[in-house]
């Protein structure tokens, strides 16, 4: 995930580049079934770590994340942020999850040098309607920001159609963090925030490949990096939930979630 500046371009990826990139998100889908069926009170995020990156590995590819950046480099294959983090949560064998944690898992991978990324939050045991409300809101905000992204159509669209589904409830917009462009490198142009008004920004066509990815707050928009350098939280401590997909824009039968079950 990208914090939020100016950016203006994008690149146009081939068949066989999506095709990579594809080959990479099964990847990621098949560690995510695997690390939702072991979510459960007692596990630790280092725990989940550890399956994903020998996931990672059996499958012949590449973390996206173990080593990224210098803030200092991120530790970890999986962000794993839970309860107030947002995002960037750095996984470890002390974080155990408890009955009645939201814990969001962020991956990403490389396949011959192609990047896909994607996040899902879970519930661990039982958790309060308004937190699994927030849950499906932030699913379903990604989803309109997806099917927004089609040709002809403008990265405001694509953040208006995911703000309109936060505000349709009063949920917290995280507005520093945003989604972003996708292909050689994990975050390439442009950036795709999760608001905006529709008609404005860069123009979208087929073969820009994009990571949607919103981040709605319980409470309100703001959040602070913890003393980590990593570790993104809600400054007044609600929950937070986070879901990404990897997509490909169509000509045809709409935007292509390489983030799925094939």
């Amino acid at each position: 995930m990208m914090s939020m500046h100016r950016a203006r371009t994008a690149t146009v990826k081939r068949a066989a580049e999506i095709d990579r990139m594809r080959a990479a998100g099964a990847i990621l889908v098949d560690i995510l079934e695997v690390l939702k069926a072991e979510i459960r009170p007692g596990i630790s995020t280092g725990d989940l770590d550890e399956i994903a990156a020998r996931m990672i590995r059996d499958a012949g590819a590449i973390s996206s994340f173990k080593g990224y950046g210098s803030n200092p480099p991120f530790p970890g294959v999986i962000c794993a942020s839970v309860n107030d983090e947002v995002v960037h949560g750095i996984p470890s064998p002390r974080r155990r999850l408890a009955d009645g944690d939201l814990v969001s898992i962020d991956i990403g991978c490389i396949v011959d040098g192609w990047h896909a990324d994607c996040a899902r939050t879970w519930a661990v045991g039982s958790v309060p309607r308004e937190v699994s409300d927030l849950v499906d809101a932030t699913r379903r905000g990604m989803e309109a920001g997806i099917a927004a992204a089609t040709p002809g159509n403008r990265l405001g669209d694509v953040g208006h159609a995911i703000e309109s589904v936060a505000h349709e409830h009063g949920y917290g917009i995280v507005r520093p963090f945003v989604g972003h462009g996708i292909g050689r490198a994990m975050h390439e142009e442009p950036q795709v925030p999760n608001y905006g008004r529709p008609g404005t920004g860069m123009l979208i066509e087929a073969g820009m490949c994009f990571a949607i990815e919103p981040m709605f707050n319980l409470g309100g928009d703001e959040v602070v990096v913890s003393d980590d350098g990593w570790t993104v939280r809600t400054a007044d401590g609600a929950v937070s939930a986070h879901y990404e997909n990897t997509i490909a824009v169509t000509d045809a039968g709409g935007p292509e979630l390489l983030t799925v079950p094939q």
